[in-house]
């Protein structure tokens, strides 16, 4: 059996369609509601018209992060100055 567009109305009433294939199996759905009958078949034929020439645009495809641009190396930190030595206490003979 070759696939098929399915029309069917939507709890609100509204008209909706799918494209089954062979086996019954979903394999595509009509993405909004149409007012009227006319109207979704006329969204049936629009993608009847230009499924077959229509490209595939993959939006998963990660987007290059920008470049940053080179930087000079941070420089090492200085160490801390060294603490005076504490005063000796003075002996008392």
């Amino acid at each position: 059996m070759a696939a098929k567009f399915t029309l069917y109305k939507d709890k609100a009433g509204q008209f909706r369609f799918n494209l089954k294939a062979g086996n019954g199996e979903i394999i595509a759905t009509g993405s909004e509601s149409y007012p009227d009958k006319k109207s979704a078949l006329k969204g049936i034929a629009s993608v009847q018209k230009n499924a077959p020439a229509a490209k595939i645009a993959d939006d998963t495809a990660e987007k290059e992060a920008p470049k940053k641009a080179a930087s000079k190396p941070k420089a090492a930190p200085k160490p801390a100055a060294p603490k005076p030595a504490a005063p000796k206490p003075e002996c008392k003979n």
